[in-house]
């Protein structure tokens, strides 16, 4: 069984006025859009694999309303829960995580996991240039783009939309991975949904995108690279908040240190006294290696090592969806 989503041939009458609420009205299910332009080498970009997450709609309706129609190069759009952007969700009850099931996951017999499989299949099918799927994050981070693969042609399209690069493996089945098997593929991080710079950042990127001849090789000068090491987990059974009567009680200034080095010794969060500390780290290769990164003292739990962080939030909801944060170090590579 396949999860049904619809193809398009060019854009529906009122695509440049609607919104996530609804955008049902248009596109009732997933659809991969393809749009003919002058270069036959396709950028497959994908949107709303979280529903929450809008501004990568935003930026398509930018962006194709400036190209009056005459694309520089094709482009195959990939619009994806549009279920639960009608609900500002990131997923609903019963789904699950549009960015979690592409091929390499460990879903394949699901219905999302077959679709994906699909939409892959479809775009393998045509030349390719380059993929890029844009997200907003919950938590307050710089725009930055991530790639999964360190060459130079993923890192000079990074250092096109800015010098902050995050390379990561891990979670597993995430389009970007996904698409990094046979093209340039790269993941836009365009801070929270509310930050009105977003859209003009990434409007712009893509429309350089969209002329380039070709990407120039060689690793870019003074890019800022960050590997993601690990990710921060909640347990289920142990209650977070930013108050003093949960297990775990969070540090809401940490949202504002995300893409900054925090030291060893730095208190992470604090415990309720006689209670386990309820955070698990996971690596790349899906180990707990929590007691690599933190240590109890009394009531506190405090980093082991230097760390930088990327995508802390205090969203409970988000938090239990996803992850606390992600756990990254500097990397340097030679221009």
């Amino acid at each position: 069984m396949i999860e049904a989503f619809d193809r398009l041939a060019a854009l529906p009458d009122g695509f440049f006025d609607i919104g996530t609420a609804n955008i049902r009205d248009l596109f009732p299910n997933p659809t991969l859009v393809h749009l003919e332009g002058r270069d036959p080498r396709h950028l497959f970009i994908s949107i709303l694999l979280h529903g929450n997450e809008r501004t990568g709609l935003d930026v398509m309706q930018r962006l194709l309303a400036a190209q009056g129609g005459d694309l520089p190069r094709s482009i195959l759009l990939f619009i994806g829960n549009v279920r639960a952007a009608e609900q500002n969700m990131r997923f609903l009850p019963g789904q699950i995580d549009y960015n979690r099931c592409w091929p390499g996951s460990d879903r394949v017999a699901d219905p999302s996991a077959r679709m994906m499989q699909r939409v892959i299949e479809i775009a393998h099918g045509l030349p390719l240039f380059a993929a890029v799927d844009i997200h907003n994050n919950t938590g307050r981070n710089p725009h930055y783009a991530c790639v999964n693969i360190l060459n130079p042609h993923g890192l000079q399209l990074a250092a096109m939309f800015g010098r902050t690069t995050v390379y990561f493996t891990s979670p597993k089945g995430v389009q970007s991975i996904a698409f990094s098997d046979f093209c340039p593929s790269l993941v836009l991080e365009c801070g929270q949904s509310s930050d009105d710079t977003s859209v003009n950042h990434a409007a712009s990127f893509l429309e350089n995108v969209l002329a380039l001849d070709k990407i120039p090789g060689g690793n870019p000068d003074n890019l800022r690279l960050y590997h993601t090491v690990a990710r921060v987990l909640v347990s289920q059974q142990f209650s977070i908040s930013t108050g003093s009567d949960t297990d775990i009680q969070l540090k809401p200034e940490l949202e504002d240190l995300n893409f900054s080095q925090l030291d060893s010794g730095f208190e992470f969060a604090g415990l309720r006294p006689g209670s386990n500390t309820g955070l698990v780290v996971i690596n790349e290769s899906d180990e707990d290696v929590t007691h690599e990164f933190f240590s109890r003292i009394d009531d506190k739990l405090v980093l082991q090592r230097k760390v930088t962080l990327s995508m802390y939030t205090n969203d409970e909801r988000a938090i239990r969806q996803d992850c606390l944060c992600y756990l990254m170090e500097q990397l340097h590579i030679h221009a």
